[in-house]
Formats: structure tokens, sequence, C-alpha cells
């Protein structure tokens, strides 16, 4: 092993913002303090109750990915189980998350982007799992 993965860090116009909508859908505290990190305007942070950090830089001039255009791929995306896909659903776009494909719903998934625009997808959970 050479490293430990800290946190996953997603560019945007809004960090706060971003992180505020990320912990809506995962828990967590925002701005937590951590000595790892520097918080000002321009970076912000979610720690999860996982344990998983996500983070959120300011970019000048952000443009986001739009799925499923190459010109501007998605980059990354997160994927998150979930037991009910429509009540999830209604919770995402309540908080600010526009449909990217809801055709992928007979394949038991559907793409979301952030209010950022990133893609995100929320996976039925299997029975097994939940």
């Amino acid at each position: 092993m050479i490293a430990d993965l800290e946190c996953v860090v997603l560019d945007c116009s809004h960090p706060t913002e971003l992180a505020e909508f990320y912990r809506a859908v995962l828990g967590g505290a925002v701005n937590q303090r951590d000595g790892r990190w520097a918080l000002d305007e321009d970076w912000a942070t979610l720690h999860t109750p996982s344990g998983l950090v996500l983070a959120f830089q300011r970019v000048a001039d952000y443009r986001p990915p739009r799925w499923p255009d190459p010109a501007r791929p998605q980059q990354f995306h997160l994927d998150f189980g979930v037991a009910d896909l429509d009540r999830a659903q209604e919770q995402v776009l309540a908080l600010g998350a526009t449909v990217l494909d809801a055709g992928a719903d007979r394949l038991g998934w559907r793409v979301y982007a952030d209010p950022a625009g990133h893609p995100f997808c929320l996976v039925r959970q299997s029975r097994d799992r939940a």
C-alpha cells in the first residue's frame, strides 16, 4: 500500500452549498475541525458518518460536466445505495438535484446531477444488502 484515501475532492462554484447538499443526502458534519485542511470560502468539507470525507473546492470559471456529452465528460461519479428509488428521488430533487436519465430505472438505478452539475446515481440496494 502506498497511500490512504484522505478525501474525494469535487470542483464547484459554491463549496459550502455543495457540502450542505451532500450532508442532506449522506448525513455528517460540514466544515468539522480537521488539522488536514484549512477552511475558507474556497474550501469546504463534509465528514460523513461512514468516515468518508468529501471536500469541495471553488474553481474560477467552473464548467460542470454535461452527461453524457464526451466534450464535457462526467470526470467521476458517486453511487448511493437506496432501499426505495422513488422516495430517494423525491428527497434529492427537493435538495436541488436534477434528473439526467430516468430511463436507467429499468436497470435498477437512476442518474442525477448535484446542484453543481456532477453526475451521481441512486442504485436500488439488493435485499441482501438493505
